[in-house]
């Protein structure tokens, strides 16, 4: 395979990947109760298997005290992911604290992200994702806990949207700048 296959093939699926992202964020605009459960439950389900991995991590690799602490720590996950997935609106209100803070510190990187990769096409668009999840972030800190059922799926939905415009908008001002370095390399090579 050549590398233009590669490139297109790679530039492709950024794009799929990218309307996906926007897709799935729509959706969870629209049905914020049901995506904020299912996010709920599906962090209680990863932190049961994280607890699971540890307690066999400890088994395999340690003896005496690390094998005391990893399987302590095992067990604690293992009890959150059981607590949250039997109690899912009370481990909706909790993820809704997290979000915040996941929020906030995302917002942190793509304002340093958008600052280091300025001069190149698209670096805008990392901007404007690092102040719309600023925003949202906020948005959680002010209305918590009064609108849990709606904000982790509505914020996570729109934080997906923009997540998604933005990587479209990369990807497209890639496939350009791509497609114009072609054109150069072509009216460069000699006909034969």
């Amino acid at each position: 395979m050549n590398v233009n296959t590669e490139v297109n093939r790679a530039m492709g699926w950024s794009i799929v990947l990218s309307v996906l992202m926007i897709v799935a964020g729509i959706l969870a605009v629209i049905v914020p109760p049901a995506s904020g459960i299912a996010v709920t439950i599906l962090v209680g389900w990863l932190m049961a298997f994280s607890g699971a991995a540890h307690m066999v991590y400890a088994w395999r690799a340690y003896s005496g005290s690390g094998l005391f602490w990893e399987t302590i720590l095992g067990i604690l996950c293992i009890a959150g992911g059981s607590y949250i997935l039997l109690h899912p609106l009370a481990g909706l209100a909790s993820l809704t604290i997290v979000l915040a803070a996941y929020l906030l510190l995302k917002s942190i990187l793509e304002f340093i992200l958008s600052f280091q990769l300025r001069p190149l096409s698209g670096s805008g668009w990392l901007l404007v994702d690092g102040i719309v999840t600023l925003i949202l972030a906020v948005m959680i800190w002010r209305t918590w806990p009064t609108s849990t059922m709606w904000v982790v799926g509505t914020l996570v939905g729109i934080s997906m949207l923009f997540s998604g415009v933005t990587r479209l908008m990369i990807s497209l001002a890639t496939r350009r700048v791509v497609g114009a370095f072609r054109g150069e390399v072509h009216e460069a090579a000699p006909d034969h």
